[in-house]
């Protein structure tokens, strides 16, 4: 066997449950062909020693909301001085406060906005990210995001799966959401399935957003087009969103569900759905309700953890405090946290079988770190040990 590249001497956390103390993890053509003993390991004329460091996966933010324009400090203010995430958007705030920034700006405008927030999460070892829309409320808009989405991806050496979320909010100065949702069906998606735009579609299921009646629609039309669905659902309460996304729809994931009840659980359980939490907005809204971690945990539920990143309930672009804050606010332990962001994470994405763990056939994304223990990269707080990147086999 011959490889482009070889790591040796290495700690190996492959995300399957195995740790290769000396370790070497061998590619080619971007594939890994190899993971094992140094010893063992093919020759090649790109040998490169690690001096005892720890290999993983390349991270994996499964929700994420970077493409936007503009800010929401503002709003943030106003929490602080007692105003509820809730109260905000129903006083015509929240997402729709950042639709028309979003709107006024170009294609390049956006690609730039967001470029500094995917370097910050390049730059703590994420090889793969998910990209939603939702701050366009229309065709031309929402098409905007994601083609700057895609853009991002062709701009740096990460790959993008991008997700339609037209279903986020109601459009500024509307009130029949019916009717939105009849738009979303009957133009958006459609637009974004004719451009290749859209790897999967998700919907806001909450009071303040869409019915669980209101997301069936966009998520049978989803199914139509072929396209895998995830759901925002049991934020702030329980509508059954959760449940109904994965026992009709087979649901990638369900997202947020702090509100998730017993037969939520099942339903996530039965379908394979992925519980994704998302610690960042559980605290920058000053949330009190915890997703029910011990719940998943003894339904087998896979849970993964992302950034949310957002200008308006969760600014962070780190995930490795995502992982921290999913380990001290929900309880998960260091590993869980890991491979929340790594197979877990792969899966949320519909991408199990390309990424998220070390396995030969698999795409070479690996982070190389300055750590020794898988534990130290969930441990400390605004510390970033990574070492170096390792996309499709190329640093």
């Amino acid at each position: 066997m011959t490889a482009d590249t070889v790591w040796t001497e290495a700690r190996i956390w492959t995300g399957t449950g195995a740790l290769i103390e000396r370790g070497a993890i061998a590619s080619e053509s971007g594939r890994i062909v190899y993971v094992g003993e140094a010893a063992s390991a093919p020759e090649s004329g790109n040998k490169v020693d690690c001096g005892g460091r720890l290999i993983t996966p390349g991270l994996i933010d499964c929700h994420t909301h970077i493409v936007h324009a503009g800010n929401r400090a503002n709003e943030w203010r106003m929490r602080l001085e007692g105003a509820s995430y809730e109260e905000v958007a129903r006083a015509g705030g929240g997402i729709v406060s950042t639709v028309k920034n979003v709107r006024d700006a170009s294609e390049d405008d956006l690609v730039r906005q967001s470029l500094p927030r995917l370097d910050a999460l390049i730059g703590e070892g994420v090889t793969t990210i998910e990209i939603k829309s939702g701050y366009g409320l229309d065709t031309e808009t929402e098409l905007k995001m994601l083609r700057a989405a895609r853009r991002l991806g062709r701009e740096r050496s990460v790959s993008v799966a991008t997700t339609h979320l037209g279903a986020h909010a109601m459009p500024p100065g509307a009130t029949d959401k019916d009717a939105y949702i009849t738009d979303v069906v009957e133009h958006q998606l459609p637009a974004a399935f004719a451009e290749g735009l859209a790897d999967a579609v998700d919907a806001f299921t909450e009071g303040i957003a869409f019915s669980v009646e209101q997301t069936r629609r966009v998520f049978a039309k989803a199914k139509s087009l072929g396209l895998p669905v995830k759901i925002h659902a049991e934020q702030l309460s329980n509508l059954g969103g959760a449940t109904m996304a994965a026992a009709e729809f087979g649901a990638l994931s369900a997202d947020h569900i702090e509100y998730l009840d017993e037969a939520g659980v099942a339903a996530l359980k039965d379908a394979g759905t992925v519980a994704v939490l998302l610690p960042g907005a559980f605290y920058f809204i000053k949330e009190t309700r915890k997703p029910p971690v011990d719940l998943l945990r003894r339904a087998s539920v896979p849970i993964a953890v992302a950034t949310d990143c957002n200008p308006g309930s969760s600014p962070m672009t780190s995930i490795l405090l995502a992982m921290n804050m999913a380990c001290t606010f929900f309880g998960l332990t260091p590993e869980e946290a890991l491979t929340g962001v790594t197979r877990h994470a792969a899966r949320a994405l519909g991408l199990g079988d390309q990424c998220g763990t070390l396995e030969i056939g698999k795409l070479c994304d690996l982070a190389i770190w300055n750590a020794a223990e898988p534990a130290e990269l969930a441990y400390r707080i605004g510390f970033n040990p990574l070492h170096s990147r390792i996309w499709r086999g190329n640093a």
